[in-house]
C-alpha cells in the first residue's frame, strides 16, 4: 500500500519496497553492463585520449550486436530510466527530475541514432527495423529526420 504524505509518495509495503529498490538497483546494474559491452573507454573518450597521445587516428569500433543490444538498442538509457522511476519514495523533486531524464535521454536518443546511422548507414537502419529502442521486443523507432 502506498500513501501520500504533502510532496512525497511514498510506499509502506516492506517487501514491496525491497523490490523496488532492486529493480532501480537492476536498473545501475544494465547501465554498467551496457557500457562495458559496448566499449567502457570508448564510451567515457579515454580510448580517443589514448589514441591521440600515441599520434594515431581515432576509428570508429566495429558495429556489434551483442548481450542486451539484441534486445534492445539502448539498453544503457533504459537502465538509467529503470534506475531512476522505481522507487518506493518518490518525492515531486525525484519526480521532475525523473521527468526531465526522461525528456533528455528521448532526445539524447534521437540524436544519437542521426549520429550512428551516419556512421554506420544501412547496417544501423537494419538494426533499427530489427531492434526495439527502448523497449524489448516492441518495435519502437523515433522517426527519421
Amino acid at each position: 500500500m502506498e500513501t501520500f504524505r504533502g510532496s512525497c509518495l511514498e510506499v509502506k509495503n516492506i517487501t514491496l519496497t525491497y523490490i523496488l529498490y532492486s529493480i532501480s538497483a537492476l536498473g545501475w546494474v544494465i547501465v554498467f553492463l551496457s557500457t562495458v559491452l559496448i566499449n567502457h573507454f570508448d564510451l567515457f573518450g579515454l580510448r580517443q585520449v589514448y589514441l591521440y597521445f600515441k599520434s594515431e587516428k581515432y576509428q570508429y569500433l566495429d558495429f556489434k550486436i551483442i548481450g542486451f543490444y539484441k534486445y534492445v538498442r539502448h539498453p544503457l538509457m533504459l537502465g538509467f530510466l529503470i534506475a531512476f522511476w522505481f522507487t518506493p519514495k518518490m518525492t515531486i523533486t525525484h519526480f521532475i527530475f525523473a521527468l526531465g531524464m526522461t525528456a533528455y535521454i528521448i532526445i539524447a536518443i534521437h540524436l544519437e541514432e542521426k549520429d550512428l546511422i551516419d556512421i554506420y548507414g544501412d547496417l544501423y537502419k537494419k538494426y533499427q527495423q530489427q531492434v526495439s529502442m527502448l523497449i524489448p521486443f516492441l518495435k519502437t523507432s523515433l522517426p527519421e529526420s
